[in-house]
């Protein structure tokens, strides 16, 4: 094909130079453009290119959410300090939001003379000519181009349509930064995956789903990330796991589940994708987030939680790409989560094989000999003369009684709870265990009689009110070194005796909860006391077990 002689200089028309100036500098911002595959460098250069361009004194380019708002903004021209008296980032309304609404270009000479042209910030430079262009990415518009001041003195039909074309490279540059991001992103995600799959498996820890927490919090680049649960109330739910900022305030918090974003996810059983999390810190009130991601832990055909991804205000909105990867790696939280209770459950299973073994020792060893023992004692005290040898004989045979019956009540404590309904007998060793960092030493604690066959329904339910009580009392008032409760069923009454070695009772401060204790003693016909002297308080309770109401 021929190649044609370019015209000669007195041939061309005066326009053609200007025309070839524009064209070259197109062309150069095309090809700064499209130089850089990193995401906020490319945004940059769009910005920067545009001004260049046309020769705007200022340039910016908005990102547009979710929402249709603003939720990026890159400027270009004006200082860092005027920038920082203006103060946050435009929110799309005025002439910018007039430019996403129309999605078409919007070109002013004077740009005051207009009625959009509100909600200028009073630190805001003057603006004069406008020139908004909207950036497609494939059928989308992405965000928008927005250039002021042209130092011809207005922008043409001719900057107009060349910042038009530089639009369109700048729709293809950032698809093709998208696509890199997402591919690196991709490969990080996989990567982690396997390494945290490694990880769960090997891990002796306890914390796996904290581990599997903090590697979301890096991939995502987010801020804070939670573990949401359901709990045994349907209308609260738990942040059992919780890492990032602030992590520390909302690990462990109960929050309201009506209405909340969590419990709808949970009872959808679909992720959302949000520009805006409330949140809720610690004895505060709900406050608007940042962007944030819920998806649902789902194991076996159920829902076991809710993980939530988020970042601060200001920050860029999650995409829908980033729910896929989050998605796909929340099954990972679901594995730990199945794992933990799987350890779990092996754990408590040898626990319990441990002190079945132990119950079974000392039953079969410790208890048969120690009754050897008395039996021993007690026919060599008949064997002798009456006298203090005798006496003391006889008090070391009651004290292995004692002791036989103690060791009776930690058999029955080791041993694995298979009934439906908790014993009393189970529901005073657990009030014991509950209360003992109240108190200076752990409650010994025995029993005697056929106890869980005759305390049951509401009279155990009084039976465990009492002792409570008592412990409670002695916790806050006593100061005592050592407390002994016993719980005997014999000869038609039930006797609930409480015993301490602390300063002695006073009526003070106390009434109020003894007279509850009183109360239903005589509700069913038996006697409360309190016997009290420095060193040695006694709390007795005697209720007749042959009462209708002991059934």
């Amino acid at each position: 094909m021929p190649q044609l002689d370019p015209l000669p200089p007195r041939d061309r028309p005066p326009w053609a130079d200007g025309i070839s100036t524009q064209l070259r500098a197109l062309l150069r911002a095309n090809r700064a453009i499209v130089e850089d595959i990193d995401l906020p460098a490319v945004l940059r250069r769009v910005v920067e290119s545009a001004v260049e361009l046309v020769d705007a004194e200022y340039g910016a380019l908005g990102v547009i959410g979710s929402d249709g708002s603003i939720n990026q903004f890159i400027h270009v021209g004006m200082e860092v300090k005027t920038a920082d008296a203006i103060g946050h980032p435009p929110a799309g309304h005025g002439l910018l939001g007039a430019v996403i609404a129309a999605a078409d270009p919007i070109r002013l000479r004077h740009s005051a003379d207009d009625p959009r042209a509100i909600g200028f910030p009073a630190s805001h430079p003057p603006m004069g000519s406008f020139l908004g262009v909207p950036i497609r990415v494939r059928d989308r518009v992405f965000g928008n181009l927005y250039l002021t001041n042209a130092r011809a003195g207005h922008f043409t039909s001719n900057d107009e349509h060349l910042t038009t074309s530089l639009a369109a490279t700048a729709g293809v540059a950032i698809e093709n930064a998208h696509l890199f991001a997402e591919t690196q992103l991709r490969q990080r995600w996989a990567q982690a995956a396997a390494e945290t799959t490694a990880a769960i498996l090997s891990s002796e820890t306890d914390d796996v789903i904290g581990l599997v927490a903090t590697r979301i919090l890096d991939l995502a680049e987010a801020d804070l990330v939670g573990i949401v649960f359901p709990t045994d109330d349907p209308d609260m739910l738990r942040i059992g796991v919780a890492r990032g900022v602030g992590a520390d305030a909302f690990e462990g918090q109960l929050v309201p589940a009506r209405g909340s974003i969590s419990a709808s996810v949970i009872e959808g059983r679909q992720p959302r994708l949000l520009d805006s999390f409330p949140v809720t810190r610690s004895g505060g009130v709900p406050t608007a987030g940042g962007p944030a991601l819920a998806v649902p832990l789902i194991a076996a055909a159920r829902t076991l939680g809710v993980l939530v991804v988020t970042r601060e205000v200001g920050r860029t909105s999650f995409t829908v790409a980033d729910i896929g990867m989050v998605s796909d790696f929340a099954d990972y939280v679901s594995v730990a989560m199945e794992l933990s209770a799987a350890r779990a459950a092996q754990q408590r299973m040898v626990l319990l094989e441990d002190r079945g073994r132990i119950a079974r020792d000392l039953h079969d060893h410790v208890i048969q000999e120690l009754f050897a023992t008395g039996l021993d004692l007690h026919q060599t005290a008949g064997s002798l003369p009456s006298g203090p040898a005798v006496a003391r004989i006889a008090r070391a045979v009651d004290n292995l009684d004692l002791s036989i019956s103690h060791i009776r009540t930690v058999i029955f404590a080791l041993n694995a709870r298979e009934e439906e309904t908790v014993s009393v007998r189970h529901r005073i060793l657990d009030l014991a265990h509950e209360l003992a960092p109240l108190l200076a030493r752990t409650p010994n604690i025995s029993f005697a009689g056929p106890v869980d066959l005759l305390i049951t329904g509401h009279l155990a339910d009084d039976v465990l009110a009492v002792a409570r009580e008592a412990l409670t009392n002695i916790a806050r008032h006593a100061h005592a070194n050592s407390t002994i409760l016993q719980l005997t069923a014999a000869d038609g009454q039930i006797l609930l005796e409480v015993r301490d070695d602390g300063h002695g009772f006073t009526d003070k401060g106390r009434r109020s909860g003894l007279a509850n204790l009183e109360q239903r003693a005589e509700n069913r016909s038996g006697t409360f006391t309190v016997i009290s002297v420095p060193g040695d308080t006694r709390v007795r309770w005697m209720v007749p077990f042959s009462q209708p109401a002991a059934a």
